[in-house]
């Protein structure tokens, strides 16, 4: 097997965030529902991005290009894959993840859909969040974006269930995989949420069982409803029969992960206050996926990933907002991550 190019590529939906403050009143006249998250049209996507005020603040973001953020700031290779338009937002998202150090080198989609947005209005009297998420070309992602070169020089490639809902991407998805096992490289996904499982549930399985997934990363509730089951212990001897390794968030409990039929878990590194919870599972599973890429123990692996996800829940925001390798460096972990 050849030496690796990149520790992770992560393949998912390529969003930019929009975060700007909204006036009393606003989102009642616009008639959203305060705290919602609402999917628009690419009109109305382009008529309130228009007017946001111009203090309005910009990341990039999705599941799966937060995991790769957090690659970079663990100090790993970390390269990602996903749709952006030809346009100044595109731009944006490309630069972006430049200037992170992740590489980043997906194909515009021209003459087609904007660059997916999600406008989040934060309300000046009582700070809730109101989303406005239009997924437009980030939804476009398809074989010919996956290039063997970048899958089979990954350790370890990761995919975002969200991206399962657009045909064209679920090819997209298993030719991924098939590249990685090529290469003699692993095929991980993230279930995404319970909502996501509710879809694709047996696809979901087959993925797994057919073995063209090798890993998958879930928080409890995607494992229960994965097997249709409050039993916690059940779904996971269920799991266990199913996958290779299953790394499993389990909130303020820590996390687990199944692998060759055995258990092993961490707790919850302690913070002060969950300011957001956003990004939890994303920034989990970078520090998880670059412990495995590494070769940390299974243990040491899962520590941090609850590290790098306690950092994330601590602020609002779903990217790290300093150094998480400087965080590992301090609790013991950075020197298995330079292995």
């Amino acid at each position: 097997m050849a030496q690796s190019r990149f520790d992770v590529l992560t393949i998912g939906n390529a969003i930019v965030d929009i975060i700007a403050p909204a006036k009393t009143g606003f989102i009642e006249a616009e008639g959203m529902s305060k705290g919602i998250m609402h999917l628009i049209d690419a009109d109305r996507a382009l008529d309130l991005y228009a007017r946001m005020p111009t203090d309005k603040q910009q990341i990039s973001g999705g599941s799966a290009a937060n995991t790769a953020a957090g690659v970079a700031s663990l100090g790993g290779r970390a390269a990602f894959v996903g749709k952006v338009a030809d346009d100044a937002l595109g731009d944006f998202f490309q630069q972006d993840f430049h200037a992170i150090g992740v590489h980043y080198a997906t194909t515009r989609l021209i003459n087609g859909a904007p660059t997916a947005r999600s406008m989040i209005f934060v309300s000046e009297d009582d700070g809730e969040r109101t989303m406005n998420t239009y997924l437009g070309a980030c939804q476009q992602l398809t074989e010919h974006d996956i290039i063997e070169d970048e899958i089979g020089g990954a350790e370890i490639t990761y995919m975002e269930g969200f991206l399962w809902d657009p045909q064209e991407a679920k090819k997209a998805f298993v030719l991924a995989a098939h590249y990685a096992h090529k290469n003699e490289r692993a095929a991980a996904f993230t279930l995404s949420d319970p909502f996501c499982v509710d879809r694709y549930r047996d696809e979901f399985l087959d993925l797994m069982r057919s073995k063209t997934m090798d890993h998958v990363y879930a928080n409890v509730h995607e494992l229960k409803s994965l097997y249709q089951t409050e039993d916690l212990g059940e779904a996971v001897r269920q799991i266990a029969k199913d996958c290779e390794l299953a790394a499993i968030t389990m909130g303020a409990d820590g996390a687990m992960v199944i692998c060759d039929g055995e258990v092993t878990s961490v707790p919850a590194f302690p913070i002060d206050k969950v300011v957001d919870a956003t990004g939890a599972g994303d920034l989990f599973a970078a520090g998880f996926l670059l412990g495995m890429a590494r070769g940390q123990t299974l243990e040491s692996a899962l520590k941090t990933g609850c590290l790098s996800a306690s950092e994330v829940i601590s602020h609002v925001g779903a990217r790290p907002q300093v150094s998480l390798v400087g965080l590992a460096r301090e609790h013991g972990l950075a020197q298995a991550l330079d292995g």
